[in-house]
């Protein structure tokens, strides 16, 4: 059995559904730390030729707190309409518009200010649109030493999920060592998303940003076959 494991991202690119649609089961952190570096609040969008920071504010609370811990702060309401208006402004002329800004509008209404739960409610929602069938594990629930650290809790979240292959972003070359899982009967890949580029408009291609810019331009079959755009190493 593949699994993934990962942080809870906001609206992520498209390399993050490539991993979770290539696993049998996709393992989202909520007792890991929450960081502000990275994309467990923030995401990129296009907005006027160039790409456009849009980021969830987040209540003021102590850094050593896991993302299951956190919340969306009292200034989330106004926020998001600032959000919603920032993506209607951006894609209102895209030809998949119209499709995405109900599935949009329903994320960021979600009513539960809890940071993961909120997350999760996203992911959940992107992932049913793009018909990606894993099933997500939140990992809190695996019943395990959750005081591992690195290498060693990923091979001992295999474990007990009974996992013999471990996918991760090709970033984690420098984490992970395909010796070490070996010793413990799991195989280790990283997933490099290819060159994928699509028409934006009439501008220079900009990559990598949200999977709202890939749904705002492609139909469910293209986004499908970009899925499968990648390499294992």
């Amino acid at each position: 059995m593949k699994i993934g494991i990962m942080q809870p991202y906001f609206l992520p690119y498209i390399g993050y559904w490539q991993l979770m649609n290539k696993v049998d089961r996709f393992v989202v952190y909520d007792n890991i730390q929450y960081t502000k570096r990275g994309w467990i609040r923030r995401n990129r969008i296009l907005m006027n030729n160039t790409d456009k920071m849009i980021t969830l504010p987040i209540k003021k609370d102590s850094d050593f707190l896991d993302i299951k811990e956190r919340f969306l702060s009292e200034r989330y309401e106004n926020e998001k309409s600032k959000i919603k208006n920032q993506v209607k402004e951006a894609y209102k002329k895209a030809p998949y518009y119209k499709k995405i800004e109900p599935l949009l509008i329903k994320i960021l209404d979600f009513e539960d200010k809890n940071l993961f739960n909120y997350l999760l409610n996203s992911l959940r929602i992107i992932k049913e649109y793009l018909g990606i069938k894993t099933e997500i594990i939140i990992s809190s629930e695996i019943e395990m030493n959750h005081n591992l650290k690195a290498e060693e809790r990923v091979i001992e979240t295999c474990k007990k999920m009974e996992a013999d292959h471990y996918i991760n972003p090709i970033g984690g070359t420098e984490l992970y060592n395909k010796e070490d899982f070996k010793k413990e009967e799991i195989k280790l890949n990283f997933i490099k998303t290819n060159d994928i580029k699509y028409k934006q408009f009439n501008n220079e291609f900009i990559p990598n940003l949200s999977i709202i810019d890939v749904m705002m331009f492609n139909s469910k079959e293209e986004i499908k076959d970009m899925l499968e755009k990648y390499t294992l190493e």
